[in-house]
């Protein structure tokens, strides 16, 4: 075979694998999938944080599958690129004792404590088993973590707190939230998944879709 002959060959060989490399990667970075991988928000709504996508989970942590979660989204949100912020916003779904927990949360944010007492509030409940679904009980598990009882008892019955518990149940009721954990980005997205790592992968995956305007 002359080398005139093996130019066209070589040529299409080229051009085969870049277009199978093209292929390839475009599988590999698909988009999520309606419906199997997300579903839409309707109507959707407005975020709260302007110049980011808004990541917001919505959770309890009477809630043993938000419990679970917890690690891998402490890592997970580490990742998280410069455009994008996570909030978490407690839910009660009515439940009284959850509804406690609501107040806790927004508290321990008022005192400055949350960071570093959100993961000892989960294990509290889900592994020493303690029942902290009131105000005395929860006043009392804070002073053990160096929180000011009084402070915190004052700030639990405030009416600063009162508005913020009462903001996040009208938000879960915006956002259609049946269910916890649930992941939602940029206010248009609820993510899916078969299990707590994918749903993950599927909101981080929102989060570029989001950020590319889609």
């Amino acid at each position: 075979m002359t080398a005139t002959a093996r130019i066209p060959f070589a040529l299409f060989l080229s051009l085969f694998m870049s277009l199978f490399m093209f292929m390839t990667s475009g599988a590999a970075f698909a988009a999520p999938a309606q419906g199997t991988e997300y579903s839409l928000i309707t109507p959707a709504q407005q975020p709260t944080t302007a110049g980011k996508v808004e990541v917001i989970e919505f959770f309890s942590y009477g809630c043993p599958h938000c419990f679970h979660l917890q690690p891998l989204l402490n890592k997970w949100k580490t990742e998280l690129p410069a455009n994008a912020v996570l909030i978490k916003v407690p839910v009660s779904f009515g439940r009284r004792e959850w509804g406690q927990l609501v107040r806790a949360y927004y508290t321990l944010e008022a005192t400055g404590d949350l960071q570093r007492l959100d993961d000892a509030l989960f294990n509290a409940i889900h592994e020493q088993q303690k029942r902290l679904f009131d105000v005395d009980a929860l006043a009392a598990w804070a002073a053990e973590n160096g929180v000011n009882a009084n402070k915190f008892r004052t700030l639990f019955n405030s009416q600063e707190i009162t508005q913020k518990a009462l903001r996040a149940e009208q938000l879960s009721r915006d956002y259609k939230i049946s269910g916890v954990p649930t992941m939602t980005v940029a206010g248009k997205y609820r993510a899916l998944g078969k299990d707590y790592p994918d749903m993950l992968r599927i909101t981080r995956e929102l989060v570029d879709q989001a950020a590319g305007g889609e």
